[in-house]
């Protein structure tokens, strides 16, 4: 693992801290939202900013 790398114990112990963690939040939103991985990847995928047009065939 990737956590123990640092040679100390404080830097382990806090990297499976915040391991502990992230999995934890990981799990509730996927009781939250079972489909919110599929959300986010779609939203992953959109610009980040849409011109106004008249008609999606509009020319630019």
């Amino acid at each position: 693992m990737l956590i123990f790398v640092v040679l100390t114990w404080y830097a382990a112990l806090f990297g499976i801290a915040i391991w502990l963690v992230a999995v934890a939040a990981l799990r509730m939103m996927a009781k939250a939202d079972p489909l919110m991985r599929r959300v986010y990847v779609r939203h992953i995928s959109y610009k980040t900013f849409y011109r106004a047009t008249s008609s999606p065939w509009r020319k630019f």
